[in-house]
Order: structure tokens, then C-alpha cells, then sequence
């Protein structure tokens, strides 16, 4: 298989906010390392994370990729992301950061295996 239907795949998930959808391209051992430098290790945290995320119905982001890479069994994608949300009083601010994606092949899928955001 190749990659980038995965990722694209993965991407259009978090898009949609559709918890079920994302966790499906997630591997059970993923790690997730939040910009705020917070790590979240295995696919019950990282759901727990998703799902208060994904029922804000404020926020939105846009990516571009920078960096698209696969070797073997192994691929990682980096992505430049505006995130545009609200505060806790309604006033909107907005972030760019860098989104690394680091996946798996685990047969014939590709699976997140880390996910690191880095503020700019």
C-alpha cells in the first residue's frame, strides 16, 4: 500500500473529527507529544485526548505539507499547520506550528505510530 492514501486518510479524519475514523489509522502504541510538550502514550489516551478535542466545534486548522518521506516499513510526513480557535471567553486566536507524522507499515497498512506538534 502505498502512503499517502493513509495519510490523507488520517488527515481528512481529523478534518471531519471523526473519532472512529482517526483512531483506525492510529497503532495501539502511538505516542502523541502535544505543542504544549504534554506526552500521551497508547490509543486509550490518545481517544480520551480525541474525543474532547473533536466535539469542540470551534477550531480548524489548515496543513501543508513540507516534507513527505517513506522507506520500508517506516514513513513520517511533516506538515506546516494553522490552527485557528477560541478561548475560554469566545475571543479567537490562532497558532502555527509544525506537525510531524511518523507512521508504520503494520501489514498492509500504515499506522501512526508518533505524532509530534512544535510550536513556531
Amino acid at each position: 500500500m502505498e502512503f499517502q492514501p493513509a495519510l490523507d486518510a488520517h488527515l481528512k479524519a481529523i478534518e471531519a473529527r471523526d473519532l472512529e475514523g482517526y483512531l483506525a489509522t492510529v497503532h495501539q502504541d502511538a505516542t502523541l507529544i502535544l505543542p504544549n510538550g504534554k506526552l500521551l502514550r497508547g490509543t486509550e489516551e490518545i481517544a480520551k485526548y480525541h474525543t474532547a478535542w473533536f466535539s469542540d466545534p470551534d477550531w480548524s486548522l489548515r496543513a501543508e505539507t513540507v516534507r513527505v518521506e517513506s522507506a520500508g516499513d517506516g514513513a513520517f510526513a511533516l506538515l506546516s499547520v494553522v490552527y485557528d480557535d477560541l478561548d475560554p471567553e469566545g475571543k479567537p486566536y490562532q497558532k502555527v506550528y509544525y506537525l510531524t507524522l511518523y507512521f508504520v507499515r503494520a501489514g498492509e497498512r500504515w499506522l501512526l505510530i508518533h505524532d509530534q506538534n512544535t510550536f513556531c
